[in-house]
């Protein structure tokens, strides 16, 4: 089986322990990944401390930190091909998917090479004619960035870019879950010539999240995941007071008006829940559709749904592939058993097919009349759609509302004000209006409530790993009044 190593200040190691990682499109075993243990963790922290504190990088200037991201999305844009297939191998996203997604985040760390020496700080019109005050935005210290296996180039893109910008060092760990692609990607952070321990990645279980999220160095916590983790994120950083963003996950509504192009509607809603097989945080899962045009926007998913192309990830022409995990697909199943027998009606999909490897087919359920169904409330983190039917606009903004995620959201309709007051009314972090799921390294993306909290992407990110200094500068050549004299 192919072999991949941890990334330490600047040296590539194996681990004290390795584990088997699993092609989702087979079953079978293919590569041995190394097992992070504290005493990694804490060699990968303290390496970060002291490239943090001393030469080269802690006396570098911000454009020279820029040409380093630069040189960093040459290499990204030249490997795309050989990272696509290493995490279409290990994750099962399909290959079109991926190929199309590491192209891209090469524009995320071009994009902060270039913020990277427009971070700026402010002079302050102080109220004191013999003071000169100003801020200094600096970097916060050592982070700790953590992701899940599904678009793990991109969501490390989003956390190492503005980190890196700002001055920060890092400690990555990858997702014990199809780790491949990230511990490879720490071969592009070499090649860029990154001082030795200003990028660590490594990958490993809870316990080397446990040493990673208490280290007393760390400074700063970056994770993408799911809210339970989160939480025991949330409760670690408390031994060494880190601050936190959190990008979590989402049950997001995809809001469909009587008056929408229905044809428009559906690409996107397919696009929205069955692309990455499903596997998204910010997946169009609640299809919030007007009565009148339900039916005609059913038939059109139910068509699609099921001529979707499912097959092998490494084949452009598959559409759908597998699941990432064996236990992920069984939580799908459960999760559709409990739904439709709280009242949902199973339009398409739902069954499982014969043959090796963790696929599932696109599944639509209307739970129109199952407003309890779980369906409507937890996440699936699959190729699965709920519907509902509303009458009026009031209807539809309140059941978009009805949930405990704020990350995404999806209103189509041909009327401008409409769209207006959709927009001031849906608590997400994001709407999108009469399109879904574009990104872009300009554009700020993240949520509230469950579905976390901070942003990823544009300056805001960048700002995220900066802490204001306010200096003092007393201008008055007279000394200082004696405070204990009365005058």
């Amino acid at each position: 089986m192919d072999r991949f190593q941890h990334y330490i200040d600047g040296r590539f190691e194996d681990g004290a322990e390795s584990f088997a990682s699993v092609d989702p499109a087979t079953g079978a075993p293919w590569a041995l990944m190394p097992l992070a243990s504290a005493a990694d963790v804490d060699r990968a922290v303290q390496a970060a401390h002291r490239a943090f504190t001393s030469a080269p990088w802690a006396g570098m200037t911000a454009g020279a930190r820029g040409k380093l991201l630069y040189r960093l999305a040459e290499l990204v844009r030249a490997a795309a091909p050989r990272l696509a297939a290493l995490e279409t191998r290990d994750t099962g996203k399909i290959i079109r998917e991926t190929s199309a997604q590491i192209a891209y985040v090469a524009e995320y760390y071009q994009y902060y090479a270039g913020l990277a020496d427009k971070i700026e700080g402010a002079h302050l019109p102080i109220d004191k004619p013999d003071m000169e005050v100003w801020l200094r935005r600096e970097p916060v210290g050592v982070v700790a960035a953590i992701v899940p296996w599904n678009s793990q180039l991109f969501l490390s893109a989003v956390k190492l870019g503005p980190a890196l910008a700002a001055g920060c060092t890092v400690v990555l760990k990858a997702s014990e879950d199809g780790p491949a692609p990230l511990l490879e990607f720490a071969r592009l952070v070499h090649d860029a010539g990154f001082p030795p321990g200003t990028v660590n990645i490594l990958t490993g279980g809870p316990e080397a999240g446990r040493a990673l999220t208490t280290h007393p160095k760390v400074a700063h916590i970056a994770f993408t995941g799911g809210p339970e983790t989160a939480r025991h994120i949330v409760r670690a950083s408390a031994e060494n007071l880190a601050s936190t963003s959190l990008e979590l996950g989402g049950k997001s509504p995809f809001i469909v008006f009587d008056d929408a192009d229905l044809d428009s509607a559906a690409n996107a809603q397919v696009s929205g829940i069955f692309a990455a097989t499903g596997q998204s945080c910010v997946a169009g899962s609640r299809l919030l559709v007007q009565r009148g045009v339900k039916d005609a926007l059913l038939a059109r998913l139910k068509a699609r749904a099921e001529a979707v192309a499912i097959g092998a990830p490494d084949r452009m022409e598959t559409e759908v592939g597998p699941l990432c995990t064996a236990r992920q697909r069984e939580r799908i199943l459960a999760l559709i058993a409990r739904s439709t027998a709280a009242g949902a009606r199973l339009v398409t999909g739902g069954q499982l097919s014969e043959g090796p490897g963790f696929y599932f087919p696109p599944t639509i359920l209307d739970c129109s009349e199952a407003p309890d169904a779980p369906a409507l409330a937890e996440e699936f983190f699959g190729p699965v759609l709920s519907v509902v039917t509303f009458d009026t606009e009031a209807e539809a903004l309140a059941l978009a509302n009805d949930t405990e995620f704020g990350l995404a959201s999806g209103v189509f309709t041909r009327s401008l004000t409409r769209a207006h007051r959709m927009i001031r009314g849906i608590r997400a972090g994001v709407v999108w209006v009469n399109t879904y799921r574009a990104v872009s390294p300009i554009a700020p993306f993240g949520g509230h409530g469950l579905s976390g909290h901070g942003r990823e992407g544009g300056l805001a990110a960048a700002l995220d790993y900066t802490t204001v200094k306010t200096v003092w500068l007393r201008t008055s050549d007279e000394p200082i009044p004696d405070p204990f004299v009365m005058r």
